[in-house]
């Protein structure tokens, strides 16, 4: 494997480094990983992690940050629709799908659950604030063109972020005998008829 030792300051080579924790998550989990292994697989030294990262909970924080975000722009990219509001239902159902089935998030469910605790009952993460910005701006797309009910954005955007979270935290608690994609339909029926005017 060819050393990447060097300080590394493009957006490229945080890129290889938050690859690298991923795959580590893969691997292990989010306990088991260190900023040493992680270290390790990219290539770089121990200092080069910290001087980017003083401890894994920050390095996690960045590396969801990141998959989540990607997640959300793929998803409300490829969202189609006849107006805005089917647009921004068919986008948040995808959405709510794709990270439900993105590998770093199911093994974060199935080992270390408590790490999405926080983003749940205490506070919002970056991810959460840039979803509730980018819904803010779509809102008032549907306001302009008559599909989204009239309401303030702060308001109905909050009230879709709580619902997706229930879709996607705890959705394995309701598939005994329904499946996610049963669940998913009722998903896009209650985003429908919640933005409907």
């Amino acid at each position: 494997m060819t050393s990447n030792r060097h300080t590394l300051g493009s957006r490229t080579d945080e890129d290889v480094l938050l690859d690298a924790a991923r795959d580590c998550v893969l691997a292990v989990g989010l306990r088991r990983t260190t900023l040493t292994d992680v270290a390790r697989r990219a290539g770089v030294s121990r200092m080069t992690m910290y001087r980017r990262w003083p401890d894994m909970a920050t390095l996690v924080a960045d590396l969801m940050t990141r998959e989540w975000g990607d997640l959300a722009l793929q998803a409300q990219a490829s969202a189609t629709g006849r107006h805005t509001r089917e647009r921004l239902v068919d986008g948040l159902t995808g959405g709510a799908r794709g990270l439900r089935d993105h590998p770093v998030f199911r093994r974060i469910v199935e080992l270390d659950p408590e790490v999405l605790l926080p983003y749940l009952v205490d506070r919002r993460g970056t991810s959460q604030d840039r979803m509730l910005a980018a819904l803010l701006v779509t809102i008032a797309e549907g306001h302009a063109d008559g599909s989204v009910r009239p309401g303030a954005p702060e308001l109905l955007g909050r009230g879709l972020l709580l619902t997706l979270h229930g879709f996607v935290i705890s959705i394995g608690t309701m598939t005994d005998q329904v499946t996610s994609a049963d669940l998913d339909s009722e998903l896009r029926l209650l985003l429908d008829r919640y933005l409907a005017p």
